[in-house]
């Protein structure tokens, strides 16, 4: 792998990837070029090529990528190679509602427990699954018997930074939150935001402007990759 910083940007399409290449695993296909990748999954293939290319040399001239190997390869890069076992703090309506989400069925994350300072919440069991609700005064020792991993935050906003600390000094080094507030963490730990009202937002700018074009992120890839090969030939 080269030595040099990868963008969030680069992970998240690399999953994307992984997401195209398991549909095609399924359905029986062995090996698949940048540009089919690119036509049948509307991505970029200079895109494609470029973000694989941090990681190594996986294509075989002539022939392409091999689905399989590619996947395996994959998996290793994003982690996905051993399980991660989930924390969500807030057993709220949100909290609850990912706990019991369908999708974390086919990855490697799995929850763990559920927390909250509600005291008619605590010593629940939530889904199917039937995922304990802990005391949030408890999070250090949960998190170190159950070796969670990951923490999910889907508490209000005024409590998401006292949480978080809590969090940091359980030792979890790897957030995702909800919760609608600018946090700050300590050095080695990432907190990666869902912001809703942010995105919503952005959907309301495009439905107020329905006659305005629009740039897709498919797009803006394929516009940069344009750009790159233009300024190489004036160079």
């Amino acid at each position: 792998m080269k030595r040099e910083k990868i963008s969030e940007l680069t992970t998240n399409r690399l999953s994307v990837y992984l997401r195209c290449l398991n549909e095609l695993n399924a359905a029986g296909i062995k090996t698949i070029s940048s540009q089919e990748l690119a036509e049948q999954f509307n991505l970029n293939s200079a895109q494609i090529r470029k973000d694989l290319g941090y990681f190594g040399e996986f294509g075989v001239r002539g022939t392409g990528y091999f689905i399989d190997d590619l996947r395996e390869h994959l998996i290793k890069i994003l982690g996905l190679d051993k399980p991660h076992r989930v924390g969500i703090i807030g057993a709220g309506r949100l909290g609850t509602a990912l706990a019991n989400y369908n999708g974390l069925d086919k990855s490697n994350f799995t929850v763990i427990a559920l927390f909250d300072n509600d005291k008619t919440k605590i010593g629940e069991q939530v889904g199917a699954s039937k995922i304990p609700v802990h005391d949030v005064r408890k999070i250090a020792r949960v998190v170190r018997d159950e070796d969670i991993d990951v923490a999910v935050l889907a508490v209000p906003a005024r409590a998401a930074q006292r949480v978080l600390n809590q969090i940091m000094t359980a030792g979890v080094k790897a957030i995702l939150n909800f919760a609608p507030a600018p946090l700050t963490a300590r050095l080695g730990v990432k907190v990666k935001t869902v912001d809703l009202t942010t995105s919503l937002e952005s959907l309301a700018y495009f439905l107020a402007r329905p006659n305005t074009p629009h740039i897709t992120n498919a797009q803006q890839h394929s516009h940069h990759a344009s750009q790159i090969k233009t300024d190489k030939r004036q160079l």
